[in-house]
């Protein structure tokens, strides 16, 4: 039984537990869900089903790539979506009969199924118990993706030692001088990711210059404005390896700096120790964030979002370290998160540092080596 299949076996006993007969997992360009590629491999556009009773049927857009992919993972059948004429409904239809799933049995959709769309699915099912719940089976494949087994933590090593090699060759060319627009560093960026057997980056990357640092995420997400000039620029960028994606920033700072830019500069480092050292099996998410705000507020600053969020098949992904009542996610052993305390301002700029860091049995393993980079 190799990774996939396990993974579908732990859904199945989830199912039986809950009465459910056939699983809808769907991912098409208006409602992605990597969990059709945590469950079978295949990166995008089809729809899976899963069965209580055992078996896999997937119905891909691209069937020639699905052939091609979906095998490893072992998926028992696989129809093209052309032969429900690319309808949803009717290829939960056609699982239905596949599988032979009794009138009155339960199905349970996807939790991101919209409102019109399940009525008319409930037309067009007439005589099946439909569900479609925020603690259902999406929430229990998305606490399974945040604890990532031995063959994901492999993969995020690859990945880091990828992204902690850019991060190195990007230092060299700022200094060098062959990097000095934002658009330089982007594209480098996105040139070098391929190279190093990417599939790309996990999001578009942001690139800001002294003049545009302010934003916490820079809009556009890089122009051809210069970078790493006097001031405090920031770069925030992540690899996908083999489906898996790094995220990093880097403050790049070059003097002279104000007062003000060297007590943010020292702080976020300083967070950035505090947050880390924070980060261990059993501590509570939302605590983890709490102690970095707490430190900020207690020097008069106040960070303007999220401590960090976990990583995997997307670049944001449960569980976050916000500090917020209602976040009830613990760190468990094989979490992988960022760690990114930043301070903003308009007219000083901006610095933020974010790593990529482990938990372990006995407390975490930093996987990305960014910095502030001094010039």
């Amino acid at each position: 039984m190799n990774t996939y299949q396990r993974r579908r076996e732990a859904v199945r006993v989830w199912m039986k537990q809950e009465g459910i007969a056939l699983a809808v997992i769907e991912d098409f360009e208006a409602k992605r869900d990597p969990a059709l590629r945590w469950l079978s491999g295949h990166p995008m556009d089809a729809l899976l089903f899963l069965s209580a009773e055992g078996g896999s049927l997937l119905v891909p857009w691209d069937v020639i790539l699905a052939e091609k992919i979906a095998p490893d993972s072992l998926v028992e059948n696989i129809v093209p979506f052309t032969t429900f004429d690319r309808d949803a409904a009717a290829a939960i239809a056609g699982a239905i009969q596949h599988f032979g799933v009794e009138k009155g049995a339960a199905i349970e959709l996807p939790s991101a199924t919209t409102y019109p769309a399940f009525c008319r699915l409930r037309d067009t099912l007439a005589g099946y118990t439909l569900l479609c719940r925020e603690d259902g089976l999406s929430n229990m494949i998305k606490a399974g993706r945040a604890q990532k087994d031995e063959g994901e933590i492999a993969i995020y090593r690859q990945v880091s030692a990828i992204t902690n090699t850019l991060m190195s060759l990007i230092e060299m060319g700022v200094k060098a001088g062959t990097l000095q627009t934002e658009t330089d560093v982007a594209l480098f960026i996105e040139r070098e990711a391929r190279s190093h057997g990417c599939e790309g980056t996990g999001f578009g990357t942001l690139c800001a210059g002294p003049q545009r640092s302010f934003g916490i995420h820079c809009f556009p997400s890089y122009t051809n404005g210069p970078f790493a000039t006097t001031g405090l620029s920031i770069l925030d960028f992540g690899l996908v390896y083999q489906g898996y994606t790094s995220d990093v920033t880097m403050t790049f700072a070059r003097g002279p700096f104000s007062a003000r830019q060297k007590e943010m500069l020292s702080l976020v480092i300083e967070a950035a120790a505090l947050g880390v050292g924070t980060v261990k099996p059993g501590i509570r998410c939302g605590d983890v964030g709490k102690v970095v705000n707490i430190f900020f507020t207690s020097h008069g600053f106040s960070m303007p979002h999220g401590l960090g969020h976990g990583i995997g098949l997307e670049a944001h992904e449960a569980p976050f370290l916000v500090a917020k009542n209602d976040n009830t996610w613990t760190l468990k052993p094989g979490m992988i998160v960022t760690v990114e305390p930043g301070l903003y301002e308009n007219g000083e700029g901006g610095c933020r540092l974010e790593n990529d860091v482990l938990v372990t049995e006995n407390g975490n393993e930093v996987l990305t080596d960014s910095r502030i980079v001094w010039l």
